[in-house]
């Protein structure tokens, strides 16, 4: 750190922020990332099989293995919460529950966090039968019953997913019509595998030592218990949204950051990637997060060449 001021400090440490971070060490960036934990939401997997190279890897050793990558390239790697980030007529001012810096330039990487149902079993059977990721733990249910938890697009888009792995996919929404598009519900009536219960919530996630039921509110079938192996939690996400807001950054009707081709956003000086904008035609997967954070961190080392 030159003059007690960062050239670029990266705000979270999942794939987008780690990302960056390696990417700015190759262009000399001198910068710091600040995050609660390593590999953000991405932890939340208990096996990755899409990302690049890699036949299979969980989650949490991921994050730890991209953490220890930006470290080996000089990154310095402060777990903290930022409580503020303000700015005055030279740099940015970053807070954390310990420290104070400063730097020219953000690169805001906040990730997303799965919405819970907060109720029994799920927490303790997560990566156990309880999964929030579709995309990256479906073949792991192949010729198994699961539940999926929701009835936006995001629900169904999972059914739908699962259905091509799973012996039976039951769709449990709390209303009396899904609010997915029509598309899917029609589809989804021509499938034997899929069966959509209406106006149900899931009240437990039960089992010993991974998931082997769901204990309803409104029974089905005459009991007020559904075997499954796997539930699917599809109810949504948000980003960071306190940060956000106190830096005034443009965001979409949902929260999502609207982000440039370069990552810039609406306030100069501030890049964001991940999860939580509108790029990367809103994929949101590692390898898409990964990409913006090399984009953002490429952005800043070219706004640095010019000053």
């Amino acid at each position: 750190m030159k003059n007690n001021i960062y050239d670029l400090i990266i705000i979270g440490a999942g794939p987008a922020g780690l990302t960056a971070s390696i990417y700015a060490s190759r262009y000399k960036i001198d910068h710091a990332v600040i995050a609660k934990e390593p590999g953000g939401q991405a932890n939340e997997a208990h096996m990755i099989e899409n990302w690049p190279g890699t036949f299979s890897i969980s989650g949490l050793e991921l994050g730890q293995k991209m953490k220890a990558h930006a470290e080996k390239l000089g990154a310095k790697v402060i777990m903290d919460s930022v409580s503020s980030v303000s700015k005055n007529e030279d740099a940015w001012n970053i807070t954390t529950h310990t420290e104070n810096f400063r730097a020219k330039f953000l690169i805001l990487a906040l990730g997303m966090e799965y919405k819970k149902l907060q109720i029994p079993g799920e927490a303790e059977f997560k990566g156990k039968g309880v999964s929030y990721c579709p995309t990256c733990d479906a073949p792991f249910f192949k010729d198994k019953i699961v539940a999926v938890v929701g009835g936006g697009n995001s629900a169904a888009s999972a059914v739908q997913l699962l259905a091509k792995y799973a012996s039976k996919v039951f769709m449990i929404y709390r209303g009396d019509k899904l609010r997915a598009d029509p598309s899917y519900e029609k589809s989804f009536a021509s499938d034997e595998k899929i069966k959509i219960i209406y106006e149900t919530n899931v009240k437990e996630i039960i089992g010993k030592k991974s998931v082997e039921k769901v204990k309803l509110d409104n029974p089905h079938e005459g009991s007020d218990e559904l075997a499954a192996q796997g539930v699917f939690i599809e109810i949504g996400s948000e980003p960071g949204v306190e940060l956000l807001k106190r830096l005034r950054l443009e965001t979409d009707e949902r929260g999502y950051v609207i982000t440039k081709e370069d990552q810039s956003t609406n306030v100069p000086g501030v890049w964001a990637a991940g999860d939580a904008t509108t790029g990367s035609n809103k994929l949101r997967q590692i390898v898409t997060a990964a990409a913006e954070g090399a984009i953002a961190a490429s952005s800043v080392y070219k706004k640095l060449q010019m000053r």
